[in-house]
């Protein structure tokens, strides 16, 4: 596989709410290039997504946002019943929020990623793959400008997308060990959260090699445009700064993925 000239890091942060403080967002924002940001369903709130999305203008990193199911005690890890034209209006009700903060702040909006329990379910329920991909086409055509969709390489969601003619950027993970089948080990298996240098190795054999080494050894192609490091995993910003560095170290320009047009 030809190796990658460039790959974009991102992370999931803005996940503070109230009084409550979460994450290494100022850290982290220092490594990825690419941010994730909470809107207010799962985690986040107006004022936390304000102060990232001018964090993210100060650091000139990519602004995205992170819709998640409305699950606030769940951290929006646990999949609702929720019809198809729902799911539909709360991704887009999210992505109008952060959009509008964002143009208030002199930003622009360039990608939407599903959040935890939602970004499996769209990529297993073909009902709400559909409603996912309608409602960032919707937001793309409020907003006047393209927004590039996260999403699995292989999985139903990235088709939906293309379909609709949406710029589909394919993510892996760098912090999270791999099933065999392709999908993510859960996070209750012993080993699935990966520590930094491990993480950082992962990252590099993505972008580098196109593959990754899942639990049990078996090699699994992955072809990424961007990769991941989840903000909420213990010394996140570490893993992070780890990942950049071993990247760059070995020639691959860390830099996000903007959609055409």
């Amino acid at each position: 596989m030809e190796r990658a000239k460039r790959i974009d890091l991102n992370c999931d942060m803005g996940e503070a709410f109230g009084i409550y403080r979460f994450g290494e967002d100022e850290a982290l924002l220092e490594a990825v290039t690419s941010a994730n940001v909470a809107c207010g369903f799962h985690a986040g709130d107006p004022s936390v997504m304000r102060r990232t999305v001018r964090l993210c203008l100060e650091r000139g990193v990519a602004v995205g946002a992170h819709p998640g199911l409305p699950d606030l005690a769940g951290f929006g890890r646990r999949a609702m019943a929720i019809p198809p034209d729902e799911i539909r209006d709360l991704v887009l009700y999210q992505i109008g929020a952060l959009y509008a903060i964002a143009r208030a702040e002199g930003a622009a909006l360039a990608h939407v990623k599903p959040h935890g329990a939602l970004y499996h379910m769209a990529n297993g329920d073909r009902a709400v793959v559909e409603a996912v991909a309608e409602a960032v086409l919707k937001a793309s055509d409020a907003a006047g400008r393209p927004l590039a969709l996260f999403a699995p390489p292989a999985g139903e969601l990235a088709g939906a997308g293309k379909r609709r003619g949406l710029t589909v950027v394919r993510e892996a993970f760098a912090d999270r060990r791999y099933a065999p089948d392709g999908s993510l080990a859960p996070r209750s298996a012993p080993g699935s959260v990966l520590a930094a240098d491990e993480a950082a190795g992962q990252a590099l054999s993505i972008a580098r090699d196109g593959t990754v080494t899942a639990a049990g050894g078996r090699l699994l192609r992955i072809a990424a445009d961007t990769i991941c490091v989840h903000g909420d995993s213990p010394d996140a910003a570490a893993t992070a700064r780890a990942v950049r560095r071993l990247l760059e170290g070995a020639g691959i320009a860390v830099a996000p993925v903007r959609p055409a047009g």
